[in-house]
């Protein structure tokens, strides 16, 4: 079976067990990196007191990404 096939097939399923895949397949994948060790929070943290990094808001990181990937 077809990554397409596999796909129209699931887009078939009812909402409940269109999330339960969902979550099946997302919990499959491996962890996306993001564990940061305290000693590079506080170089973060050190930076961004010194000026030499710009902080950014929530608000202002996702309107940043969503430009970028044309949204």
């Amino acid at each position: 079976m077809s990554l397409v096939e596999i796909e129209q097939e699931a887009l078939k399923l009812p909402d409940r067990e269109k999330a339960d895949l969902v979550c099946k397949l997302l919990g499959a994948l491996p962890s996306a990196g993001i564990d940061i060790s305290d000693e590079e929070v506080f170089k973060r943290e050190q930076k961004a007191e010194a000026g030499e990094i710009e902080e950014l808001s929530q608000e202002e990181f996702v309107r940043r990404v969503r430009k970028q990937r044309g949204r």
